[in-house]
C-alpha cells in the first residue's frame, strides 16, 4: 500500500461564510486527489476551533482518510480553550476518530505551545491547507508564519482566502468576493 499523503491544516479561529470555505476545501481535495490518485489520505491537525475543525471535517469525508492529532497541551487543558459546549463536543467527537493523538512536549507559555503545534503540523505534512486572509499574523506563530514555513520547505500550500477577525475581538471578517477563493503554491 502506498504511503499516506499527509495534509496539514492551519488557519484562522473565527470564520465567516463557512459554506464558501468548505466548498474551497472540497476543491483543494479534488486537486490533491487528481495529483496523487493512488495515495490514501491522512489529515494532521491540532483540532483547534475554526479552520482546523472545518477542514478536518471536510477531509474526513474522503473515503479511507485517517486523522492524526498533534495537541499543543494535554487534552483536558487544551479543551478549556474552546468557547462553547458545542465546540468541546465537536473536539471530543473528532479526537475519538483519531488514528493517533500526540501531545507535544511542554513549552514555556501557552502561545509557545500553540506555535510549536503549528510548526509540528507544517514540518510533518506533504501538503498544507491554509484558511488565511493573506495578512501578517496577529500574534506570534499565526497562520502567516505557518504558511511561510511551509513555502520555505517547498510544501504545496492550498491557500483558501478567508477573513480573520477584527483585532482584539472574536468578530469574524469576510474578504467579500474573494472569500473562499483557492490559490495553490508549490504544486
Amino acid at each position: 500500500m502506498p504511503k499516506a499523503l499527509c495534509i496539514g491544516v492551519t488557519g484562522h479561529r473565527f470564520l465567516a461564510e463557512e459554506k464558501k470555505l468548505r466548498a474551497a476545501v472540497r476543491l483543494a481535495m479534488a486537486r490533491l486527489r487528481a495529483q496523487f490518485p493512488k495515495r490514501p489520505l491522512r489529515v494532521l491537525s491540532s483540532l483547534a476551533e475554526g479552520a482546523d475543525r472545518s477542514v478536518v471535517q471536510e477531509v474526513l469525508k474522503q473515503q479511507g482518510t485517517t486523522l492524526v492529532v498533534a495537541l499543543p497541551l494535554p487534552v483536558e487543558d487544551y479543551r478549556q480553550d474552546f468557547a462553547t459546549p458545542q465546540f468541546k463536543a465537536a473536539f471530543t467527537r473528532l479526537i475519538k476518530q483519531a488514528e493517533r493523538v500526540l501531545t507535544l512536549p511542554p513549552a514555556g507559555t501557552r502561545n509557545q505551545a500553540y506555535e510549536q503545534a503549528g510548526q509540528y503540523v507544517v514540518d510533518h505534512c506533504d501538503a498544507l491547507i491554509a484558511l488565511w486572509d493573506g495578512q501578517e499574523a496577529q500574534g506570534r506563530g499565526g497562520t502567516a508564519d505557518m504558511v511561510r514555513r511551509a513555502l520555505a520547505r517547498g510544501v504545496p500550500v492550498f491557500h483558501i482566502k478567508a477573513g480573520n477577525r477584527k483585532p482584539g475581538t472574536t468578530e469574524p471578517t469576510t474578504l467579500g468576493d474573494q472569500q473562499g477563493e483557492l490559490v495553490v503554491y508549490n504544486l
